[in-house]
This record gives structure tokens, C-alpha cells and sequence, in this order.
């Protein structure tokens, strides 16, 4: 199998290591040759970062360059827009529509991008946006965004839903699990 490439990005504080743990779980369930990442920026003072998970049969190296992200999970809009140059031809952009202000925006300093979605269409990107905070608030917790999206990017692969609620199952501790097993449904559903 050729190596696939995502690219899991967001805010710090977003759950994308946990986006990463339970695709990363899930796949060595299915038998690939997997790298992940660690988180790339401020993830500690809510800035942009980025996880790279890459699988395929043989695997040599965590890293995604420019042009060959096969999927983009992006927590948030403004962020899917910041790294388009990395997704490859043919490839798509899963995104929440959140905005979340960044700090040249919070000073006054810029403004926040007007219509990302239909900009990013305009260059030929296949954007799948949805409101996925609205989801995971009707799961039960606004943090399960991350779950949310990754049930809406399994729908992109031959993985059942049950594999994917066991991968769940032992990605997350007992007492969120039901939520989070909600949250995945929601986003697979959306």
C-alpha cells in the first residue's frame, strides 16, 4: 500500500494528541506501518500546531512535506487555511467551521479572514466543513471537537465503526468514554 499522509492541526489544547493516539491505535490494529509525530508550536499558550501521521506498509519517516498530505484535519478554519500548501492534488481539507481569534486579531493588530471555506474552494481544494463544536457540545463536552472530526474523517476509510469504537475504547478513560463514543457517532453521521 502506498504510505498515507494526515495532517492533524489546530490550536494547542485542541485534543489533537489524542486525534493522533486513536488513528495511530486504530491503525496498527489493522496491521500498517505507522509514524506520528509529535506536536509542532505553542501548544501550551493556544497556538498553532500540527501532527503529522503518516501510514502505509512501510513507513520511513513521521515528516509531511509541502504537497503531500493526503488528508488536512483541521480543529479549526483559519489554521486548514494555513497549511493548504501541504495537502497534495486530489487531496481534502476536513475541517471544524470554529474561528478561533488569534492573538494578532485579539490586539487588533489584523482582522480574521473572511469566507476561508469558499477561498480555499476557489483554488481547487476539496473542503468538507461542518460545525463540528456544535456536535461535540450535543455529545456532552465542547473538548470532544477532536472526536467529532475524527468520526467525520472515518468516513474516508474502509474501517468499520466498530473498530473504530474500540480504538476509543482504548484511547480515552472510562469515565468519558460513552461521550466520546457519542461524539465519534455524531461526526461519522454529520
Amino acid at each position: 500500500m502506498q504510505t498515507k499522509n494526515i495532517m492533524i492541526v489546530g490550536v494547542g489544547g485542541q485534543g489533537s494528541l489524542l486525534a493522533s493516539k486513536l488513528l495511530g491505535r486504530l491503525l496498527l490494529t489493522k496491521g500498517y506501518d505507522i509514524k506520528v509525530s509529535e506536536v509542532h508550536g505553542m501548544s501550551q499558550r493556544g497556538g498553532s500546531v500540527v501532527t503529522y501521521v503518516r501510514f502505509g506498509d512501510k513507513v520511513y519517516s513521521p515528516v509531511i512535506d509541502k504537497g503531500e498530505a493526503d488528508y488536512i484535519v483541521s480543529f479549526e478554519l483559519l489554521e486548514a487555511a494555513r497549511w493548504t500548501e501541504y495537502l497534495r492534488k486530489g487531496g481534502k481539507i476536513v475541517t471544524n467551521t470554529q474561528q478561533i481569534n488569534p492573538m494578532p486579531v485579539i490586539t487588533g493588530a489584523a482582522e480574521y479572514p473572511a469566507d476561508l471555506v469558499s477561498k480555499m474552494q476557489a483554488e481547487g481544494i476539496q473542503v468538507d466543513a461542518f460545525d463540528a463544536l456544535k456536535l461535540a457540545e450535543e455529545a456532552g463536552s465542547a473538548k470532544a471537537v477532536n472526536i467529532v472530526l475524527m468520526g467525520h474523517l472515518s468516513r474516508n476509510f474502509d474501517f468499520t465503526l466498530d473498530e473504530w469504537l474500540e480504538a476509543i475504547e482504548k484511547s480515552v478513560p472510562a469515565k468519558f468514554l460513552e461521550m466520546n463514543k457519542k461524539a465519534f457517532v455524531l461526526g461519522r453521521e454529520a
